[in-house]
């Protein structure tokens, strides 16, 4: 019980801390302010780290059933060159090409359905019921036609991020109003030229929602994918193999590297949506 009793005095003090950073007056400081940003979720990110070191450890908890983080790291330490593989399979391979295809051909066909009322009105409400479609049936179909390679996993990530990619595409070319079409008809603008002058930048926001959805999705529908046949490589083949054999910790590293992963992949569509769409008011505001 030390050791809770430890990890208490540590949670409070870590969190009192944070406090104290939240609540610094940083004025146009933007470098402090960048600074605090940044220092906040670190400090809280080790901290629970710490605290469960701690509390697994105090309480004797069994490492089958939850592993202290130190086990953890010591696994991917030493297992370096099997999360390498297993990430390439899944991430590199699966996921991008998934992702890429997936939002590139979701956002063309916005575009298409935008210029025709009759896909509108037809597509859209498919694209809801193949959205609503669950992952654990979809992805046998689609190991049963690509086979058991990466390409199956990367065709039910391109179902999973289509359907996210076309609404919030439709929906955003739908955003500038009336008055703004209004003017660039008087300007004689062309269908081409209100699109990339007007309703591509007024979308813009809606896309990169997507876009950062899908970043996710797509992960988790690659692993889940994996699950129903592939190849003796890849996240989902390693999470699902070695808990059968027990092994936890090696369960809890590649999670670990799979939320490393979607983490840095969230983060950097969210930086290209801020160079992208510096003007936006809400950009402009973070900014302030």
């Amino acid at each position: 019980m030390t050791l809770v009793l430890v990890a208490l005095v540590f949670w409070i003090a870590m969190w009192w801390i944070n406090q104290r950073l939240v609540a610094v007056d940083t004025g146009f400081n933007h470098s402090l302010a960048r600074s605090i940003n940044f220092a906040v979720p670190l400090i809280f990110g080790v901290t629970l780290l710490v605290v469960w070191e701690l509390v697994v450890r105090g309480l004797q908890i069994p490492f089958v059933l939850l592993p202290p983080p130190s086990m953890i790291g010591a696994r991917i330490a030493s297992s370096l060159p099997i999360l390498w593989a297993d990430f390439q399979q899944t991430f590199l391979k699966a996921v991008l090409a998934g992702y890429i295809l997936g939002c590139g051909s979701g956002f063309i066909v916005a575009l298409l359905i935008d210029r025709s009322s009759f896909l509108q009105r037809g597509l859209l409400p498919l694209g809801n019921f193949v959205s609503a479609l669950p992952i654990v049936g979809v992805a046998p179909i689609m190991v049963m036609w690509f086979g058991f390679d990466w390409h199956s996993k990367a065709a039910v990530v391109v179902i999973m991020t289509f359907f996210p990619m076309l609404v919030n595409t439709v929906q955003g070319l739908a955003a500038a109003n009336h008055m703004e079409r209004d003017l660039m008809n008087t300007y004689a603008a062309s269908w081409w030229q209100t699109l990339t002058k007007l309703r591509l930048p007024a979308a813009a926001p809606f896309i990169f929602n997507a876009l950062k959805i899908n970043s996710t999705l797509a992960l988790i529908g690659a692993i889940v994918a994996e699950f129903f046949g592939t190849p003796i490589v890849g996240m989902g083949f390693r999470i699902s193999t070695e808990v059968g054999r027990m092994n936890v910790d090696m369960v809890w590293a590649e999670i670990a590297v799979a939320a490393l992963a979607g983490s840095v992949f969230y983060g950097s569509v969210a930086l290209a949506e801020r160079a992208v769409t510096f003007w936006h008011p809400s950009i402009r505001a973070s900014r302030n």
